[in-house]
């Protein structure tokens, strides 16, 4: 499995709270927007007397050596202001994707002050991602990403603050000539040094193949090493606390004027009825469930 692939895991992160069913703009669940992983600015994180978050910090380890490359994904959305076609008022996401250069981790180690880069998003939104790396023993290094919001704001409501936000933050770090070590199963000489790992807002997960050590996803909604998206899926909800078929069954039992008010609203909700819209019979017979990972007892086997 690629980045890419990878990627499709992320996108679920960074659309999961988007829109909520029945994915009406006007349906209470959607008039105060619902998303994990939001970085506020400092100034108003300060006002909320620390309810809010302007930073998000994540620490894994990684098996390599000096010369061990790391490469630093970051995405989020960025809220932008729409007035829909029914003209209500609506905070649309615009996808944001933020690269740091490949660093060794020799380099980082050597010049963590250099390893801070900057971003701006129109004129709206400023962060920075922040790289840091510490030998802890022999080959055994602590890798630190923090992701700041750096957007100066004064006295703003939540709504004015979230235009100012980085929204559903998430990061995608991937290494060559190393490997990662995950902090949920980590080998037993390395149980300690992991739990010494501390995160913040965000935790990294291994992503890819079963097997593969290459890449992490470090995510704001807690989630399993090598997560995977069901094939029965047909596409996002941006719902993970539903099941799919129950989903879909509750969207095609909407009036004809709300699913009016859904394609009139925001674009995704719109794919998301369509999509439902479309589905055959034998694809409902796959949401209905899959058996995997079937395996004899060890009393039925004696």
């Amino acid at each position: 499995m690629n980045i890419e692939a990878v990627e499709k895991i992320a996108n679920a992160v960074l659309y999961e709270g988007y829109i909520l069913y029945p994915y009406r703009p006007s349906a209470i669940k959607n008039r105060q927007r619902f998303n994990f992983g939001v970085l506020y600015p400092r100034q108003y994180c300060d006002f909320q007397l620390g309810a809010e978050s302007w930073e998000m910090k994540t620490e894994c380890l990684v098996l390599g050596s000096a010369s061990t490359t790391v490469e630093v994904k970051t995405r989020f959305l960025q809220m932008a202001n729409r007035q829909n076609s029914q003209e209500q008022d609506w905070q649309e996401g615009v996808e944001r994707e933020v690269c740091a250069p490949p660093c060794t981790l020799e380099s980082i180690e050597a010049q963590p002050l250099r390893q801070r880069f900057t971003f701006q998003c129109d004129e709206e939104i400023e962060g920075e991602l922040e790289l840091r790396s510490s030998e802890i023993d022999l080959n055994v290094f602590k890798v630190t990403l923090t992701v700041r919001n750096l957007v100066t704001l004064g006295s703003a409501t939540r709504d004015q603050a979230l235009l100012r936000s980085l929204v559903s933050v998430h990061s995608i770090l991937q290494v060559e000539n190393g490997e990662f070590v995950s902090l949920l199963d980590p080998p037993e000489h390395l149980k300690a040094t992991a739990s010494e790992c501390q995160n913040a807002g965000a935790w990294p997960v291994l992503a890819g193949e079963e097997g593969q050590r290459n890449l992490v996803l470090c995510s704001p909604i807690i989630l399993y090493d090598y997560p995977q998206i069901a094939p029965e899926s047909a596409g996002d909800l941006c719902d993970g606390t539903e099941i799919d078929e129950i989903l879909a069954l509750r969207i095609l039992t909407m009036t004809d004027e709300e699913k009016l008010e859904v394609r009139n609203g925001d674009d995704r909700a719109r794919r998301i009825l369509e999509r439902t819209e479309t589905l055959s019979p034998d694809h409902f017979q796959k949401l209905h469930g899959a058996l995997r990972g079937l395996r004899a007892s060890a009393e039925a086997s004696q």
